[in-house]
């Protein structure tokens, strides 16, 4: 017999069924008030105009009454406004582009590597089993320091490279902006690993002599999720601060922190972590609304440090030789599952449609009165969000992100492109991907971006913007000279 044609009949209708549902449900409102509208209407007119005008006489109403009424009108109002929060504008940002001088190809890493442990080839290997499975493209690039062999990990090369990724990103925002050093009324520094002193922010004041009064931080020590945490922060300062301009600088210092010992564990990050650094113009000025790219809807910060492996399980030490690296716990894919399921318990209810967090309270309370085997319910985000902006820090983590989220190739596109051609730019990677996907022309207005990443402590922070409006492909960024070959394949294993 030949062989049964599959039957799409079933899947279509059960198609049309979820899509009625969320549509119901999802205009729950609209469809009560419609009818309850339309015989208000009718009922108007029947009575007709006469008895509309004798009904109206029937109404008494006094001079006190009236400017009670107004008085209170305009009170609540003036409550309402004056309560509400301020809008937050991204107005634009920069990526820092690293020259072709810094990149790296496979063959020039590893021939490094060999050099740097000679005396230990089992390390050399399990650092080219782990980039031919990195997901990492040939042209990441690492500073300077890191070229000679051995590496030059000094404070004078730290600063270097932080001058050179801070002061090139910062140039290009006011080139792009029109904004003046002047104009700037909060500055947010984040670096995880390099935090000299003066600080990196003092180093940016003192660079474009920016005013005295100026409100300036610098966050040390947060890991990948850092960009987000600063933010965060310049979200609350601006709630406070009307008519203000802040500016946020992400970037990860790589010169200080290779590691050049033998431990497993601490030889990961040298094949994952890559130069890069975005800087940032946020603002609350009215005036800025119309010319900014988005506006910041959400930001939702879950943290595990309560929780001592999760604590660990990204961790600054030294090795038995008493070199020191970050170790990375064979845990950490566990523990970061964990914290994202506790940062969307956050933000699900924040930004789901009615459709999807019904159903997934109608399951929850299945499982907890009727039969606890029964799968849960993930809700979906796609019904949420346009685009998906993941941080890069490796291909483990897109992947199972993916998996959890239910995500298609296209919704990770970006996250993966990024880690391809830039690798694990830590805290600033969000904004490469955002810069991904400005480059693919696929930024709308009206579209919702969720930015997710990950970080030391153990923490998962996520924010949501809204584009305001439609963005043109731009003639510049980092992805200029390159957009047009991406999207690249990129196999499972590339062999060294």
């Amino acid at each position: 017999m030949p062989p049964a044609s599959p039957d799409f009949s079933s899947s279509v209708k059960l198609k049309y069924v979820k899509l009625g549902y969320q549509y119901v449900v999802d205009h729950f409102l609209t469809l009560l008030l419609v009818p309850v509208m339309v015989g208000i209407l009718i009922e108007v007119v029947r009575l007709g105009p006469e008895e509309i005008v004798n009904l109206w006489n029937s109404l008494h109403f006094d001079l006190i009454q009236i400017l009670c009424s107004s008085f209170f009108i305009i009170f609540i109002a003036t409550v309402y406004f004056m309560s509400k929060p301020r809008c937050i504008y991204l107005v634009d940002y920069a990526c820092y582009k690293p020259p072709v001088t810094c990149r790296v190809p496979f063959a020039t890493f590893m021939e490094h590597s060999r050099l740097i442990l000679s005396n230990n080839p089992k390390s050399v290997e399990f650092q080219m089993r782990i980039l031919e499975r990195s997901g990492l493209g040939e042209e990441t690039c690492l500073p300077p320091a890191i070229h000679y062999i051995p590496p030059k990990p000094t404070m004078e090369g730290a600063r270097g490279e932080a001058e050179v990724v801070i002061f090139s990103a910062m140039d290009s925002l006011f080139k792009k902006t029109g904004l003046k050093p002047k104009d700037i009324d909060i500055l947010i520094v984040n670096c995880s690993l390099f935090s000299p002193t003066p600080s990196l922010s003092a180093m940016v004041i003192n660079k474009y002599k920016l005013r005295s009064n100026i409100k300036s931080f610098n966050l040390s020590g947060m890991g990948c999720s850092a960009g987000l945490i600063s933010i965060d922060l310049a979200r609350d300062l601006l709630q406070v601060h009307p008519n203000s301009n802040a500016v946020v600088v992400s970037t990860e210092i790589i010169t200080p922190n290779y590691y050049q010992g033998k431990e497993r564990a601490m030889l990961l990050p040298n094949c994952l972590f890559r130069m890069g650094g975005a800087a940032i113009l946020l603002s609350n000025r009215r005036s800025e609304r119309l010319r900014a790219k988005y506006r910041l809807v959400h930001v939702v910060r879950t943290h595990k440090g309560a929780d001592d492996k999760a604590y660990r399980c990204v961790f600054e030490e030294e090795d038995k030789e008493g070199k020191v690296g970050i170790s990375l716990s064979k845990d950490l894919m566990a523990i970061a599952g964990e914290a994202l399921k506790s940062n969307i318990t956050t933000i699900g209810p924040l930004v789901l449609p009615g459709s999807e967090q019904l159903l997934f309270l109608l399951t929850l309370i299945g499982r907890k009165i009727f039969n606890p085997k029964w799968k849960p319910y993930i809700p979906d985000f796609k019904l949420a969000f346009e685009h998906f902006c993941i941080h890069a820090g490796g291909r483990a983590v897109i992947d199972e992100l993916q998996k959890n989220l239910q995500l298609s190739a296209e919704h990770v596109e970006a996250s993966r492109m990024t880690l391809h051609r830039f690798g694990n730019t830590s805290s600033s990677s969000l904004w490469y991907e955002m810069s991904y996907l400005e480059a693919k022309g696929r930024m709308k207005k009206g579209d919702r971006i969720w930015q997710i990443a990950f970080g030391s402590g153990f923490k998962c922070n996520s924010a949501v913007w809204k584009c305001n409006r439609t963005i043109k492909t731009p003639t510049d960024g980092p992805w200029e000279d390159c957009i047009h070959r991406y999207p690249v394949h990129i196999p499972e294993v590339v062999k060294l």
